[in-house]
């Protein structure tokens, strides 16, 4: 898997198809992201994403405007306050990258796949020597076709080829239900493969 997928980087690196990072947040709003109805837990400022649950904990899902196939794309996440559950989804609710505490498995399952039907079909490598619990941590997850890998701080963690993931769709970042919470996030930005 990771042979194909280096190998795909090179081709479009040599043959010069990729395109450029994009920004997918804006110093100051929400711009480019489906903003929920009465929305309480979403705000931008200085370019920082703050994520924090309502006094319902409630959960609820951020999704781009646009739609995607093959893309990476890059973040800085921050855990805040409480029992950090959130995630990146990818395309669909079907395929998301954890990012916290498993609400099933009662631990911290960061950059591994969640899939409904599936739970967590593979767990991401060394995470706990990698992440730091109270620092900015870097993550890239690269989406092609239906193979995606993700890397933790510069570190290549996990890679998965998922059975049912859409050809296309949006991002999502999560605020998962019944949690008192808060995560940041800045410097998201998409390359389109």
């Amino acid at each position: 898997m990771k042979k194909v997928l280096l190998a795909l980087h090179l081709i479009f690196s040599i043959t010069g198809y990729s395109q450029s990072w994009t920004s997918l947040i804006d110093k100051n709003s929400l711009i480019g992201w489906k903003v929920p109805d009465n929305n309480i837990w979403y705000t931008v400022r200085n370019g920082i994403l703050h994520i924090q649950s309502g006094p319902d904990k409630k959960g609820s899902i951020l999704w781009t405007e646009s739609k995607y196939r093959n893309f990476k794309i890059r973040l800085l996440f921050k855990m805040g306050d409480g029992t950090v559950d959130s995630g990146v989804f990818l395309r669909s609710e079907n395929d998301q990258i954890q990012i916290g505490i498993s609400g099933s498995l009662k631990r911290d399952m960061t950059a591994s796949p969640y899939i409904p039907k599936l739970r967590y079909p593979v767990e991401a490598k060394n995470v706990s020597e990698i992440l730091k619990p109270k620092d900015w941590n870097s993550m890239q997850i690269d989406v092609i076709d239906n193979n995606y890998s993700v890397t933790l701080n510069k570190k290549m963690v996990m890679t998965y080829t998922s059975k049912d993931i859409p050809s296309e769709g949006p991002i999502g970042l999560q605020l998962h239900p019944g949690n008192e919470m808060s995560i940041d996030f800045k410097k998201i930005q998409v390359k389109i493969l």
